[in-house]
């Protein structure tokens, strides 16, 4: 059994509604140089990462309260990453540190469009390592969002506290946030990706999938409506189809729509889909019946579209995510 410690750090997160992220943070290394594959960079960027802790600090950039839950190494990287998450204002009450495991590592390769491939080094990293008996409850069961991804179930422990957290969140009343977040050189196979992720499919309440996501899971190269609502679910209440520079769809109970994308010169699209979905989070967490109210729905997602954009415009996720300031500025010189 490995060794853990938690930070000491005391965020203040209790004055508003909690949004909580559960899962992995880590280091990317991005190359200097577009469009060359990992061999042929000259050169990496490093910059923090990790899916569930780019939307931690996404809400905390909207103004919004924040928690990360997760493991890290016990080890410089580890300790920079716990620093990054409280330095832009996310409660760290639920990070524990591993001090037999190495803080995960990705590089990322951008090809010339921006679009990303991936190389892991986990081996096993800290991330898988957290333990039911190590979550923060008190701390989870504050949430009024609780979000995550697909990551934390490919391997015990984390597959047991992910689903721990998860009930424990719901049952104190949370709304369930579910961005699966494929990455494929992470599974066995596609087959044990695609089997895992639907396996709490059923519990989420606002499910978010990219349109590649949407074709893996369903099998299916037409992405319409009909593709979409095949993976609808009676617990659903919003389900978010991201399409890149074409914006996004949306698909409730009683409506269905479209909202379109900012155009924008993308350099890195690390972070975009989740400075989306931190985005929709910071607007949600203090009403839910907005996404009941398709007018209101609409506004936030053109909102949520346009982080996503300007994340595309820098290199790296976290560095790159917008404040709420920023992203209306934005959208007042675009229109």
């Amino acid at each position: 059994m490995a060794e853990t410690t938690t930070t000491a750090t005391t965020t203040n997160t209790a004055t508003k509604n909690l949004v909580i992220t559960f899962g992995e943070m880590l280091i990317d290394f991005v190359p200097t140089v577009s469009g060359v594959s990992l061999a042929e960079s000259p050169g990496f960027l490093k910059a923090p990462g990790g899916a569930p802790a780019n939307v931690a600090i996404a809400v905390s950039r909207m103004g919004g309260a924040a928690a990360f839950v997760g493991k890290l190494g016990d080890d410089e990287f580890g300790r920079m990453l716990a620093g990054i998450l409280t330095e832009n204002g996310v409660g760290d009450g639920g990070i524990r540190f591993d001090k037999k495991a190495r803080t995960a590592l990705a590089f990322v390769t951008l090809k010339s469009d921006g679009e990303r491939e991936f190389m892991f080094y986990r081996n096993p990293s800290a991330d898988m390592l957290l333990r039911p008996d190590e979550l923060n409850l008190p701390l989870i069961r504050q949430a009024k969002v609780f979000h995550y991804g697909s990551i934390s179930l490919i391997v015990e422990p984390c597959r047991s506290a992910h689903l721990k957290a998860m009930d424990e969140a719901k049952a104190a009343g949370a709304l369930l946030s579910y961005d699966p977040n494929l990455r494929l050189p992470l599974w066995p196979s596609a087959e044990e990706a695609r089997k895992q992720i639907m396996s709490i499919w059923d519990k989420a309440e606002v499910i978010k999938v990219s349109d590649n996501e949407l074709e893996f899971l369903t099998g299916n190269t037409d992405i319409g409506d009909a593709t979409a609502m095949s993976l609808w679910h009676p617990n659903l209440k919003l389900l978010l189809v991201t399409l890149g520079d074409h914006g996004c769809r949306y698909y409730t109970k009683n409506f269905r729509g479209s909202v379109e994308a900012f155009e924008v010169k993308a350099v890195d699209t690390t972070g975009a889909g989740d400075s989306f979905t931190g985005a929709l989070l910071s607007k949600i967490v203090d009403d839910h019946s907005i996404i009941e109210d398709e007018p209101r729905l609409r506004e936030v997602l053109k909102f949520a579209n346009a982080c996503g954009a300007i994340t595309t415009t820098k290199k790296g996720a976290i560095p790159a995510l917008p404040t709420e300031a920023e992203t209306v500025e934005f959208m007042k010189n675009d229109s």
